[in-house]
């Protein structure tokens, strides 16, 4: 019998959604699923992405033993979309989660376009992944960042610590942490990751002999950039990496990596580990001013590849076989992929825009088929100072569209129509802008991207912000370019 159906055999015997839950002895068999889900992490700050400073080898040797995504992508280029996507299977223009919060971001004597705000709540009539579990008899928990509502228990979830609408550690790594759910009785000293990752050995010691289902979304290593005290002094001492050298960071990837080991000790000890699948995945690109992604262009809030591009590997004894893969993967596709997992009805009557990754984790698919990936921003996200520059200094992004179909991307910017072409099996890191040598290209990807935009029904700014002062912006990005070239001269 093939490994993913001796591993799935019992689904057919456990009823699901709308059902009586089962008894815990009639679904012990059933796969577990542990997702660890981290906060403005890069494309390469694990070891086994190559990071030459920072050290993960719990999670390294997750990745060697399970399927490695090299690319994989987040939903969005920051953090309550991406969430917002992930948690409902869906694109930004269905939920309408565009930006962290609903108002314009930057300086708006700079912003040519009035914004679409959107919301930030997602909406609690759309059922979640989470949700799908529950009625499926699944224990599910969250644990860490939730980002979409004040409270993620109505989305689906049994237990909630720590989950808020805060996009950030309740008040730092280091309590006090206020009327944080489950973070309440803190005591000095103890780092918040820690005590995540605790929670998450509790959990599923309470849960051992039920199928069960955990989001451990760490607030790590979101700003602010608060080392583990414990371990500064270890890479203070270390020598810088070329790519990475952070110490804060470092510790900060430290402490998750090490709750990890954790975790996987008790799924050892409790015989869960073969039949857990682990995946592993990010929010959004890495925090430009305390890492790197290279050769990746761009960071957190940009839509080149280092604003979107993620580590994800899922680990599953079980089932997957170690490898690497290039079939492009999205945030999105976790919703079919966990409710395929789990035996659980989707809803019928709501939309979801991704596909099942099981497939290819089985190994009885090769790839996921020739399918569009999409990304929709109609906002802006201001630079993180005037000295950093992707496409401009005074923005992460403006208002786009972007598209990635095989090797090709294409963006689309709604303030001046401009379009930007990479080939990115040739060009990973988006140096060559190759639209006006590829018009054919070109006009064929922006048919696509307009045709989903129809499709979805996706809101594109067109109106002119009244505040919008050219003068201002073509000085504005004077004088940061003249900050940069100095402190390029004084290296």
């Amino acid at each position: 019998m093939p490994r993913l159906a001796a591993a799935l055999l019992l689904f057919v015997l456990v009823p699901t959604a709308n059902a009586a839950e089962p008894a815990a002895d009639e679904q012990a068999d059933r796969p577990n699923i542990l997702f660890v889900f981290l906060d403005d992490f890069g494309w390469r700050d694990t070891g086994y992405m190559g990071s030459d400073f920072y050290e993960t080898p719990h999670i390294d040797a997750l990745a060697e033993g399970g399927l490695v995504f090299t690319d994989a992508y987040s939903c969005a280029a920051n953090c309550a979309p991406a969430r917002a996507c992930l948690l409902s299977g869906q694109y930004t223009p269905r939920h309408e989660v565009y930006n962290v919060g609903t108002g314009p971001r930057g300086n708006a004597k700079h912003r040519r376009l009035l914004h679409v705000p959107g919301t930030k709540t997602l909406d609690p009539q759309i059922k979640t992944w989470a949700a799908c579990l529950q009625d499926a008899g699944y224990r599910t928990a969250t644990m860490g960042k939730w980002h979409l509502s004040n409270d993620p228990v109505p989305y689906g979830f049994h237990v909630n610590v720590g989950g808020t609408h805060s996009g950030g550690p309740p008040r730092g790594y280091y309590p006090p942490h206020g009327k944080v759910p489950g973070l309440q009785d803190a005591p000095k000293g103890e780092y918040v990751t820690d005590r995540l990752s605790d929670e998450a050995v509790k959990f599923i010691e309470a849960n051992k002999s039920r199928p069960w289902c955990l989001y451990l979304t760490h607030f790590a290593v979101h700003t602010p950039l608060d080392a583990k005290k414990e371990l500064v002094a270890k890479y203070q001492a270390k020598k810088p990496g070329k790519l990475h050298r952070h110490v804060a960071m470092a510790t900060m990837i430290q402490a998750v990596d090490d709750g990890v080991g954790r975790i996987v000790e008790k799924l050892d000890e409790l015989g869960l580990r073969e039949n857990t699948a682990i995946f592993f995945f990010s929010d959004n690109g890495g925090y430009g001013p305390a890492t790197d992604m290279d050769p990746l262009k761009g960071y957190k809030g940009t839509y080149y590849e280092g604003g979107i591009r993620e580590p994800f590997f899922v680990h599953w004894p079980a089932v997957v076989k170690p490898g690497r893969t290039d079939v492009p993967m999205i945030g999105v596709d976790l919703y079919p992929t966990f409710c395929e997992i789990a035996g659980a009805k989707t809803p019928a009557d709501q939309p979801r825009d991704g596909v099942s990754l099981l497939p290819l984790l089985s190994g009885e698919a090769t790839d996921l088929g020739e399918r569009p990936l999409f990304w929709h921003f109609p906002a802006y996200l201001q630079a993180y100072s005037v000295t950093d520059e992707q496409r401009d200094p005074l923005f992460r992004s403006r208002p786009c569209s972007i598209v990635r179909q095989g090797d090709w991307k294409l963006h689309q910017y709604f303030e001046d129509g401009g379009l930007e072409l990479y080939n990115l099996r040739h060009d990973i890191g988006e140096t060559k802008n190759l639209a006006k040598e590829q018009p054919e290209r070109t006009a064929e990807l922006l048919k696509v991207l307009e045709t989903w935009r129809a499709e979805i029904d996706a809101p594109v700014p067109t109106k002119p912000n009244p505040q919008f002062d050219a003068e201002a912006e073509a000085a504005a990005i004077e004088k940061a370019k003249a900050r940069k070239a100095g402190k390029r001269k004084k290296r």
